[in-house]
């Protein structure tokens, strides 16, 4: 068979893995709507399958997306390209579900002053007692800016629902000094910094303010009701 444009060996079987359990449907669900045996379904998910144009146009039907998308044609484009959904409505997150969104890690973008006025530069992070971890390099604008206010943001945007959430923290960011304290803190994170080594300086956000805002989609998978 033809393999669709811009497709990865192995990354249709992954985005069709996620996004079924994103609709928290089974293979057989999946296979029923596509008019597939469950089989077939297990073999797309599990191994370097490339499907045909037109089960895939049945298959992206199926999970309520795109062939694009699961092609991975909008990998390398930002978040937030579908329109906006009907009935659509916002609302603001406890500190309780922020820091349940947060998780214990992820990637994340902090804001601050630097010497060219402000800049906003991704990082990963890490969660440790109600305070957030960075690793950065000694000379970085997030080192140079130890001891003052900063905003730490982070989300998650649903392009197929077109709804998503996103939590803000603002605190002040300190150096950890104590070398035997940085090193435990390194070695607790789930892993190192993504964009490579020499970013050993352990920098700690503890917000004053934790705030976070959800876009709610009637009738989208995964709403309550």
């Amino acid at each position: 068979m033809a393999r669709p444009p811009h497709a990865a060996r192995g990354d249709i079987g992954r985005r069709v893995a996620a996004r079924r359990l994103q609709l928290g449907l089974s293979r057989e669900d999946v296979a029923l709507r596509a008019g597939a045996a469950p089989g077939y379904i297990e073999y797309v998910e599990e191994q370097s399958a490339t499907p045909g144009i037109s089960f895939l146009l049945r298959l992206a039907d199926a999970l309520e997306t795109t062939v694009h998308e699961l092609t991975g044609g909008t990998v390398d484009l930002p978040g937030g390209l579908g329109r906006a959904a009907r009935e659509a409505r916002m609302v603001e997150l406890g500190d309780t579900e922020c820091w349940t969104l947060l998780g214990d890690h992820g990637v994340g973008r902090v804001a601050l002053t630097h010497d060219d006025g402000p800049v906003v530069l991704p990082v990963n992070y890490q969660v440790l007692d109600g305070e957030v971890m960075f690793g950065t390099g000694d000379r970085s604008p997030l080192a140079r800016a130890a001891d003052t206010e900063i905003a730490f943001e982070t989300d998650h945007i649903d392009d197929a629902f077109s709804k998503g959430w996103s939590v803000l923290l603002v605190g002040t960011v300190r150096v950890v000094e104590d070398e035997d304290e940085a090193r435990r803190l390194r070695e607790m994170a789930y892993s190192t910094p993504w964009a490579g080594e020499g970013r050993e300086r352990v920098m700690v956000l503890a917000p004053r303010r934790v705030t976070g805002r959800r876009i709610i989609v009637a009738d989208a998978p995964g709403e309550p009701g």
